[in-house]
């Protein structure tokens, strides 16, 4: 509508996120969930003695899916408080059951209880994404496992290592947090109805005293929303210790893709690797030849964005006073869901790129060539000792030939002639063939190859078995 053109709408809603993750965190699903926390306290207490009848329950799960946004938004208008506004405007649909809905529950059964329900499906979808991007990784890494590139470290050329080695550093890093994800969501509690100071009171008091059915009812609503059970114990709100975790573990989820498009960017610079481009994309307004990684810069821009937020439930959980204080909950409305959002955006992303890279082999080779001389030093060095050479003035006639090569590289332009130098040397002994033969990059990469394979079979297909692949969206605005 246009008049949504006239006031601020988050990029994560307009522009990043994908339709599933807003849905979630969407007001409609958030008010249908209160509905159903409703239904299954009433079904809770019915079980366990209190006068409830089947007529209104059914009548509760008859309109679970109505909310009715007009009556409540006039009704907390009057009352100044959203969760009597919606128990009313609920109770409008449902009027046989109106007397008993929230009955011996306070504002946080629903609230917090929905919170928790939320994050559960937002951990599942943030999962299943983040196993795509492992599926994409993986097909690379197995394809381009036996294909030599130039090692960095401090982003200077060093040993070779494989393009599908250095995939798999990036494919154990979200093996990682797939883990820890995994390991929040079988660990999530929500926070049952534990009442305005988290001691029962109040279901103490409906019950007659009677601590079985109390205790009792808390695992009956656990049950109903698939979680492992309801926290032991708690003031007015769960601890808000599982946000700042929760957060802490999307971060680190942002924190791999972040130094994935770091890696990106750099060899899309170096003319090794690029995302694809599509024909008609335009990478500058200003120089039509450029092929910029703007999808991976945006992966750096949101993963700042994600790393940073986690330390807002951090701060609200170190500054909880007693058994309720609440300075949580509107940074707890904004920092929790656009965590969820920011990190889709990023995945999306992520699943994009990863699924059409682009590899330049003859660039590569082209960079291996350069460097190899310097690389291969050792190994010409050790063919020339077993021809009677001496080690360590071989050392230093190599240290000699690589100092002058390099300046004629870097001062003059020119290229690297340190396999002429070297033939030349009568003190090495040694033919510009052998040389040559010593220099075949397939050498230099060590176990590379095998340390993909290994980390597919014990590591990756395991977790990709755990999650077996669903029709995830990930359309991009680009």
């Amino acid at each position: 509508m246009e008049t949504d053109r006239l006031q601020y709408m988050s990029p994560l809603s307009s522009r990043y996120a994908s339709k599933e993750m807003k849905y979630i965190f969407s007001e409609k699903k958030k008010f249908t969930t209160w509905h159903e926390l409703w239904i299954a306290l009433a079904k809770a207490e019915k079980e366990l003695g209190l006068d409830i009848t089947d007529e209104q329950i059914h009548e509760m799960i008859d309109n679970k899916d109505i909310v009715d946004f007009e009556v409540a938004e006039a009704r907390e208008k009057e009352v100044r408080h959203d969760v009597m506004s919606h128990v009313y405007a609920f109770g409008k649909h449902c009027p046989k059951a109106e007397a008993i809905i929230h009955l011996g529950a306070t504002s946080c059964y629903v609230g917090d209880n929905t919170d928790v329900i939320l994050m559960k499906e937002a951990l599942e979808l943030t999962i299943e994404k983040t196993v795509q991007v492992l599926t994409n990784l993986k097909r690379f890494s197995r394809e381009y496992k036996d294909m030599p590139c130039l090692g960095y470290t401090h982003l200077q050329p060093a040993q070779l290592t494989t393009v599908g080695k250095r995939a798999s550093l990036w494919m154990y890093e979200l093996a990682l947090d797939v883990i820890e994800l995994e390991r929040r969501l079988e660990d999530l509690k929500i926070l049952g109805s534990k009442g305005t100071t988290g001691t029962q009171a109040s279901f103490m008091d409906l019950f007659n005293n009677d601590e079985f059915k109390v205790k009792r009812l808390d695992g009956i609503i656990a049950k109903e929303f698939g979680v492992s059970g309801c926290v032991p114990v708690s003031g007015q709100t769960y601890s808000r210790k599982v946000d700042a975790n929760i957060l802490s573990s999307l971060s680190g989820v942002a924190q791999s893709a972040s130094k994935f498009s770091n890696d990106m960017r750099i060899l899309q610079s170096f003319g090794e690797m690029e995302e694809s481009f599509e024909k008609n994309q335009i990478g500058s307004s200003a120089m039509p030849y450029k092929r910029n990684p703007m999808r991976s810069e945006r992966i750096t821009s949101l993963a700042r964005y994600v790393i940073v937020d986690s330390l807002n439930p951090a701060i609200t959980a170190a500054t909880q006073w007693f058994e309720r204080t609440l300075d949580d909950s509107a940074n707890k409305r904004i920092s929790v869901p656009e965590a969820f959002l920011a990190l889709d955006g990023i995945l999306n992303l992520y699943i994009n790129i990863t699924s059409d890279m682009v590899v330049y082999p003859k660039v590569i080779n082209a960079r291996i060539m350069e460097k190899l001389p310097f690389i291969a030093t050792e190994n010409i060095m050790m063919e020339a000792v077993k021809k009677g050479g001496n080690r360590q003035d071989l050392h230093e006639q190599i240290r000699i030939h690589s100092h002058e090569a390099t300046l004629r590289v870097k001062r003059d332009g020119l290229n690297n002639d340190l396999v002429d130098r070297i033939a030349a040397d009568e003190t090495f002994g040694l033919s510009r063939e052998e040389i040559l033969s010593a220099m075949d990059p397939i050498l230099y990469v060590g176990r590379s190859p095998s340390q993909v394979e290994e980390l597919i079979t014990e590591v990756i297909d395991p977790i990709i078995e755990r999650h077996p692949q669903k029709n995830i969206e990930t359309e991009i605005n680009l």
